[in-house]
């Protein structure tokens, strides 16, 4: 008997905004000949989803996905976030306030399904408002660049275990090994967030109503809305790989071509 309590049943939501600034009409930049978005629904489909949702803000977005078994809500285009454009999708789709609901940054066209079902379970096991996945950083030019996300969790490497803080900046600062040298890690382990979140639709409903906090507004990160009001992140580490997302030209190009070596 089956007893993983993801197989209850949960929903994928992809935020899928035309107008973004660093890659314009970005959801329907071709990747393989096919739409970003249509990459991203297909891996959340695969995942087990009982239902998949993109929250448009453009009608060439919902009629890039016809033929598929894709639910398209037509959202507002003021939304100030994904997760306002989410809480309207919620609305839309007419989800109960238990419905555990994983967003997927419509920018990750290789996001695993392993990965999309840990965070749905990481919600459901720690029991906290949401939860998230990370993966260990490596090397020192990813620790301290201002586009990787890092974060800090309470208790060991195993399990899922509290989000203490977010930041741009790195975190921890090894005092003693980054007086000395900064183009090497020193001992310890170092976090980078990948952008996922799995929690409940009440919950969503209620963050989307929450205005934002000022380390939110200093550090350009929403989640740091929920901690600053007290709130619980649970954080599991990714069970698999999350290939980079796409953000401009650039990842799109880099992209193309991890498809193309079948990787």
């Amino acid at each position: 008997m089956n007893n993983d309590p993801v197989d209850a049943g949960f929903v994928v939501a992809i935020p899928a905004r035309f107008a973004a600034s660093r890659l314009p009409g970005k959801p329907l930049r071709l990747l393989g000949g096919e739409p970003l978005v249509v990459h991203v629904a297909r891996r959340a489909l695969a995942a087990g989803a009982r239902e998949v949702w993109v929250a448009a803000d453009d009608e060439r977005i919902a009629e890039a996905l016809q033929g598929t078994a894709v639910h398209v809500a037509m959202t507002s285009t003021a939304h100030a976030s994904g997760s306002d454009r989410l809480a309207e999708c919620a609305d839309l789709a007419g989800w109960a306030d238990d419905v555990v609901v994983v967003n997927l940054q419509g920018d990750e066209p290789f996001a695993p399904a392993a990965g999309i079902r840990a965070v749905a379970r990481t919600v459901l096991d720690s029991g906290a408002e949401m939860a998230t996945l990370a993966t260990p950083i490596t090397d020192a030019p990813s620790l301290f660049d201002p586009n990787t996300v890092k974060l800090v969790r309470t208790g060991g490497p195993e399990g899922w275990s509290d989000a203490l803080y977010f930041s741009r900046a790195p975190i921890p600062w090894h005092r003693d090994g980054f007086a000395l040298d900064r183009d090497s890690l020193p001992p310890g382990q170092w976090l980078r967030h990948i952008g996922i979140y799995a929690y409940r639709a009440g919950f969503l409903r209620r963050f989307a109503r929450m205005p934002p906090g000022r380390l939110e507004q200093a550090e350009s990160l929403e989640q740091l809305r929920a901690l600053e009001a007290g709130l619980r992140i649970a954080v599991a580490l990714t069970p698999e790989p999350f290939p980079p997302g796409v953000d401009t030209p650039e990842d799109l190009q880099r992209a193309e071509a991890w498809l193309a070596s079948g990787a």
